[in-house]
């Protein structure tokens, strides 16, 4: 682009012909901007006359659909109940984007909701949109609830996307998809404008396929916002230039300790699946990393559950007080009520009114269970939310203090100060496939990367993982030009004609 050998109208061009390919297959794509190559022209325009904004001009991006945009397209987290509202505003992630010179593609298909109203059902799905597939095979769960945005970056539609996580909504779709993904610190960048979950979980990350574009990105849109409360804890303590700088080679893992929690995570790892993990270490210790195996929680029993991702894992123990599902259920329902508060042309204004609209539009939304095979359990999710009547009740705190605590101080924290002498380690380096990482990481509100590989730290210390992260990626780079058989591989496309819904859960 900078040699004018391709714009940023044939680049929208492309992503276009891009989605015409792949839209009957994979179903990313729950709606185009009209105006991306009207905007794409306008940016070309600005480029030849000078200056360039960012590294991001004239770039096509996607948010999901639960990321507002004040333009000609809907935001409806998947549900028709939405369909017709107008928001206030652009997202203040959309609009630092904007800001920055990129061009909005268009909305990603998701979880319908962002998978709170079921707790069994088919992610990617939404009465909306329609159920979304993974490009590698079209019959496995290509995870959620941010599906689109990730689908669509590994499909190679957009070179970058906007998904959001309230516990593993981006993880799991960058680890199914093999791209990268950054799970900021909750509060970095602002949930302003966004279809809330809980506001002490929810998060903005992007999605790329590397971690240089992806870290281009974050650049753009993190930083506070006075529409979000919690991006204010940042000031002071994050970079105010950057995380660009941050990026680095192989070469400086020599200095960078990582810790291995083994007995904690690992052990759940899937045994095909460690062979390649267990490559990756010897990588970093021949680049130089140091190494720290058996970096534990202390009480793991009590905090990790053995079954995998289990989001109400306290009350399966029958200890509600313990459990994360206790304090979204709540912030949901307090939450969802403050944002359809400032939407207009529409008579949705509260968590009553979206369940009364799914069982009365029941055959679409599924909202009674065995109507719709997408929302097996139907809107379990919602009604549980309901019941609550969003009361902050002794329940509700003692949950949230345990889970903060046994996640934070308890949990990263503590693993990261069992370096060698009691040092502090760098980063940890996690199983991302294993759901329990990054439902630790979502309780505590810290942040998370992908690389697939999984590496995380404590809270506003995203400068550290870029580092330790590219690093760790560039050495995986290296070791796949050597024929080791791991890092980003190209879609496979398997089952490409099977049209199976809801899609097989893994």
């Amino acid at each position: 682009m900078e040699s004018r050998t391709l714009s940023s109208v044939d680049l929208i061009q492309c992503a276009l012909q891009r989605v015409q390919q792949t839209q009957n297959y994979l179903n990313s794509v729950l709606e185009i901007n009209p105006d991306a190559l009207t905007i794409a022209a306008a940016l070309d325009i600005e480029r030849d006359q000078g200056p360039v904004r960012s590294n991001l001009h004239g770039i096509p991006f996607l948010v999901k659909d639960n990321i507002a945009s004040k333009d000609k397209m809907q935001t409806t987290a998947g549900s028709f109940a939405l369909l017709g509202s107008i928001v206030p505003r652009d997202a203040h992630v959309v609009a630092k984007l904007r800001e920055a010179g990129a061009v909005l593609l268009g909305k990603a298909g998701l979880s319908e909701w962002a998978d709170m109203r079921s707790n069994d059902y088919s992610e990617g799905y939404s009465a909306r949109g329609g159920q979304t597939r993974g490009p590698y095979n079209l019959t496995i769960n290509a995870g959620g609830s941010s599906t689109g945005s990730g689908v669509a970056v590994a499909a190679n539609i957009v070179p970058f996307a906007l998904g959001t996580e309230t516990d593993g909504s981006m993880i799991t779709p960058a680890d199914r998809n093999a791209i990268v993904a950054i799970k900021p610190t909750v509060g970095l960048t602002s949930r302003a404008g966004t279809i809330p979950e809980s506001e002490h979980q929810d998060s903005v990350g992007v999605f790329a396929r590397t971690l240089r574009d992806a870290v281009y990105v974050l650049d753009a849109i993190y930083g506070p916002d006075e529409r979000d409360n919690y991006t204010l804890a940042q000031i002071d303590k994050t970079s105010t230039t950057g995380f660009s700088s941050c990026l680095a080679k192989s070469t400086a893992l020599n200095g960078i300790t990582i810790g291995i929690p083994w007995a904690t995570f690992w052990r759940y790892t899937p045994e095909v699946e460690l062979p390649t993990f267990l490559t990756i270490i010897d990588l970093l210790k021949s680049a130089g990393a140091t190494i720290v195996n058996g970096t534990e929680v202390a009480d793991a029993a009590r905090v990790v559950s053995p079954d995998g991702w289990n989001w109400d894992y306290g009350t399966t123990r029958g200890f509600a007080n313990e459990s994360e599902y206790s304090v979204v259920k709540v912030d949901f329902y307090n939450n969802i009520k403050t944002y359809l508060s400032e939407l207009n042309n529409i008579n949705v204004r509260s968590l009553e009114d979206i369940v009364a609209y799914n069982f009365a539009n029941d055959g679409s939304e599924g909202g009674n269970p065995g109507n719709n095979p997408a929302f097996k359990s139907g809107q379990d999710g919602f009604l549980a939310s309901l019941a609550s009547k969003g009361i902050q009740n002794e329940t509700y705190w003692q949950a949230l203090a345990f889970c903060q605590r046994t996640s934070r101080e308890d949990g990263i924290d503590a693993m990261l100060n069992q370096g060698p002498g009691g040092t502090r380690l760098d980063a940890l380096l996690v199983p991302p496939r294993v759901g329990q990482t990054y439902e630790m990481a979502a309780q505590a509100g810290y942040p998370y990367i992908t690389i697939p590989a999984g590496v995380m730290g404590s809270a506003w210390e995203e400068d550290k993982l870029i580092q330790a992260a590219s690093a760790m990626e560039d050495v995986i780079k290296q070791g796949q030009a050597k024929g080791l058989k791991m890092g980003r591989t190209l879609p496979q496309w398997r089952e490409l004609n099977t049209r199976n819904v809801p899609v097989i859960n893994i």
